[in-house]
This record gives C-alpha cells, sequence and structure tokens, in this order.
C-alpha cells in the first residue's frame, strides 16, 4: 500500500479582542457545504514559513491579518480526509497542520467578501458552545488542540 500524503497546511482559533478578559473564537460558516462551521485554514505554499501562510491565509479566508499571535502548537497534528474529501483532495489523504493562537486586533476588520469566498457567515463562540457547530471529522483535532491551548493557560 502506498504511503499516505498529507497536505502542510495552517490553522487559525481566533480570539476575539476581548481576550484575555473573554474567551470567544472564530468560527465560520463555509459557502460550499451546508450549514458547516470550522476554523480558518489553509494549505502552506512551497517555500512559505507556517507564520507566512497564516497571515496570508486569514487575509485570504476573513479579509484581515491583523492579529497577535499569542502561542502555537509545538508538534504538528495529521488527520485523513473522509473518503468524499478525499476523492477531490488526491493526491492527499488528510492534512498535516500547525495550529496557531492569535488575538484579533482591535482595530481589525472581518470581511469574508473576498477574491474567492471561502465563507458566508462567521460568529464568536465561548468553549462551551464550539463543539455544537463543528463538523465532525474535524472535531478530534481541535478537542487535541483546544486542550493543548487550555492546559498551558491560555484558554
Amino acid at each position: 500500500m502506498a504511503e499516505k500524503i498529507y497536505r502542510p497546511n495552517v490553522a487559525a482559533i481566533i480570539l476575539s479582542p476581548r481576550y484575555p478578559e473573554k474567551v470567544e473564537i472564530l468560527i465560520a460558516k463555509r459557502v460550499d457545504l451546508n450549514n458547516v462551521w470550522q476554523l480558518p485554514q489553509g494549505g502552506i505554499d512551497k517555500g512559505e514559513t507556517p507564520k507566512e501562510a497564516l497571515f496570508r491565509e486569514l487575509k485570504e479566508e476573513i479579509g484581515t491579518d491583523e492579529v497577535e499571535i499569542i502561542a502555537q502548537m509545538p508538534k504538528w497534528i495529521s488527520y485523513d480526509f473522509p473518503e468524499k474529501v478525499a476523492q477531490k483532495m488526491k493526491p492527499y489523504a488528510g492534512q498535516r497542520q500547525k495550529y496557531f493562537l492569535v488575538r484579533l486586533k482591535p482595530s481589525a476588520k472581518i470581511n469574508l467578501h473576498t477574491k474567492i469566498p471561502e465563507f458566508d457567515d462567521y460568529k464568536f463562540v465561548g468553549l462551551r458552545d464550539f463543539y455544537k457547530y463543528i463538523n465532525s471529522f474535524k472535531r478530534p483535532v481541535y478537542k487535541t488542540v483546544l486542550q493543548y491551548f487550555k492546559k498551558e493557560g491560555y484558554l
């Protein structure tokens, strides 16, 4: 059997400007899937560092890169795509992600009407409500990442 290939990717847990007084995480609703909410994320281009990819992807997906990096997960996390997604994403079996915890600057203006819109709505939710919205196959990864940042005292 061939070895699985994972797409290098960055993902952002974006906290509202009210952090640390209030912990609210930005989730966004995908334009191409019915009622699927997720964290902003995207591929790392050849020659790009994860940090460069983070800022580029935020600009492309939510229309702003005005964030401060609070922390990043030291290890990369991989997950497999569900079969339906894997068909569209060949040759990739899944993604290998670097997670960043960032805080939106008070001056940041979110604009989902980007060149190629990926999301058509967003909201900030507390940790308690976060999992009510999240797509099932990403849930274990998000849980691992949020537990890490919680254990480290950030959330």
